[in-house]
């Protein structure tokens, strides 16, 4: 499997978060596939060159969040039942990982809430603008 996930220890972000959020994107962007299976920890481990434990626990989660199932002696999977819902579900949750740390970043350079609403507001405006014009 080429190298779907890539992690940066500079970032701030705990990497087995940083795994978290790619797997997530990647079923929702369906680079992932229901029932295609994951690397396993060992190798994965071994590819980005961190703890296997990072790895493990970031699979954890990701199986209590119903995104993957994992078999033992088989490996991970991406989870096939109702996968439709839960890549809706794991784009929202990459969403507000992303909006949350533009917040953050924001907050940061000094802008207030009041602000941040008004940006938020414009790239509101700016990204669903034709959508707005011609409603379905």
């Amino acid at each position: 499997m080429p190298a779907l996930f890539t992690v940066d220890p500079r970032n701030g972000v705990p990497l087995y978060l940083q795994l978290i959020e790619q797997v997530k994107r990647a079923v929702a962007l369906g680079t992932l596939d229901a029932g295609e299976q994951l690397p396993t920890v060992k190798a994965l481990a071994v590819d980005l060159t961190i703890n296997p434990n990072t790895v493990a626990r970031a699979y954890r989660e990701l199986e209590r969040d119903g995104i993957i199932e994992t078999s033992p002696g088989r490996g991970s999977f991406v989870r096939s039942g109702g996968v439709a819902r839960d890549a809706q579900r794991a784009g929202v949750d990459v969403a507000e990982g992303v909006l949350s740390e533009a917040v953050r970043e924001s907050r940061a350079l000094g802008v207030d809430a009041p602000g941040q609403r008004t940006l938020f507001e414009r790239a509101i405006a700016r990204w669903f603008a034709s959508e707005e014009r011609h409603p379905t």
